[in-house]
């Protein structure tokens, strides 16, 4: 197979990085305005809880598509067209949010976005492109970290914009801060990102992407890491999807205090990803500290329902939030470990195609469970995250016998 190599790390590509983390802080602060609200924006359109989860996982459904597709297309091309092309589009899908007429407009619109909008793959192929493999567990975080950060100013502006007793058009104003930070970013990309890595030659044979699953099956760690992925973000996005609900329902919260605690999330996010998780990657090996951030989750998840009051669901939030933070980075270094240059951002948009489907069909799970008792979604997605947590135990010694 032919590879074309990407450029070797200079300071002029270090220094379109951290341009880039800023670009994807500008461009998650418009994302996290939207998702806490998503619940309510929902109740506007008169859905029913089962149509709520779903809203969620429309959007998933087309990232489900389109990670592998984004990521198999900037290995091609280069990942700043893609980049570009992909925040416009975020852009224009939230301005067509702002404006449907109901829930199965709603529905078709974010599923299209996701579709057009899946490039976090694009991101983490850039990341590595320009990162070291040693460095690239801390690298990794310094992105989680930027997502973590949108999270916590997009969910707290979100909350403070929304006017939900105006109905529908009380989340309009949200929806369009949401579209002019994608576009801020999106120029950002533009003006200041370069290239990282030189596009292939045209004619340059490409694998099948089915063959491009079936190398990743066949691998003894990226299989692993994959399933991972899988179970563990159907997990989290199952308690995501019915947060706004369980807590209404416990503690009559409405968006702004749903938002506030999404900041949390985002507080803690940031802090892990970009200061804790790199450097103890460094010195326990990413598959100790993916095992362990898999337990706080699933610990977190079967704790939650047991609280007596809204003071302490923060607590419980950022505790699955640590969790997170120490899972991503982790997933995404192993993955640049174990693959050539240039099909990085293929495999990283396989793995960001199996969170997809995981954030599909946890909400999915978690709507019906809801309705049996509040507490469902939360023990099983404790429950889910067991198997992950022996897969992430059994890394270590595929991973050196892989390397």
């Amino acid at each position: 197979m032919s590879q074309t190599a990407s450029p070797a790390p200079s300071a002029h590509s270090a220094r379109a990085l951290y341009v880039l983390l800023l670009v994807v802080f500008i461009n998650l602060v418009g994302f996290g305005l939207v998702i806490p609200l998503l619940p309510f924006y929902a109740q506007s359109l008169k859905a029913e809880p089962w149509q709520i989860t779903a809203l969620f996982s429309a959007y998933s459904l087309g990232q489900f598509f389109a990670e592998p597709f984004w990521g198999r297309l900037s290995d091609r091309i280069g990942r700043r067209p893609v980049l570009i092309v992909t925040i416009l589009a975020n852009t224009l899908s939230y301005i067509a949010l702002a404006f449907a007429p109901n829930i199965l407009a709603a529905f078709a619109i974010r599923l299209i976005g996701g579709f057009a909008t899946g490039n976090i793959s694009t991101i983490q192929g850039y990341m590595a492109d320009v990162t070291p493999p040693e460095k690239r567990a801390g690298r990794m975080g310094l992105l989680g970290s930027a997502f973590g950060a949108g999270f916590v100013v997009g969910p707290a502006l979100g909350g403070l914009l929304a006017h939900p007793e105006a109905g529908q058009i009380g989340f309009q104003i949200p929806l369009f801060a949401a579209a002019g930070m994608a576009a801020l970013a999106a120029l950002g990309v533009f003006l200041f990102v370069v290239e990282s890595r030189a596009p292939s030659a045209p004619d340059a044979p490409r694998p099948h992407r089915r063959e491009a699953l079936q190398a990743a099956r066949s691998h003894p760690v990226l299989s692993r890491v994959l399933l991972v992925t899988l179970v563990s973000t159907a997990a989290f996005a199952g308690m995501e999807s019915v947060f706004g609900l369980w807590t209404h329902a416990r503690f009559d919260w409405g968006p702004r205090q749903v938002g506030l605690c999404f900041a949390v999330i985002g507080i803690v996010a940031s802090i892990g990803q970009g200061v804790v998780t790199g450097r103890l990657a460094r010195r326990f090996g990413e598959p100790l500290v993916l095992t362990t951030g898999l337990s706080i989750i699933a610990l977190s998840l079967a704790m939650t329902p047991f609280a007596t009051s809204g003071t302490v669901v923060p607590l419980f939030v950022g505790l699955t939030a640590m969790g997170q933070s120490l899972v991503f980075p982790c997933v995404a270094a192993l993955i640049s470990r174990a693959t050539p240059p240039d099909q990085q951002g293929e495999m990283l948009g396989l793995n960001m195609a199996a969170g997809s489907l995981a954030r599909m069909g946890g909400p999915l799970l978690a709507g019906p469970l809801f309705g049996l008792n509040i507490a469902g979604p939360y023990w099983f997605g404790a429950l889910l995250t067991l198997p992950a947590i022996w897969l992430a135990a059994s890394l270590a010694k595929r991973a050196k016998t892989a390397a």
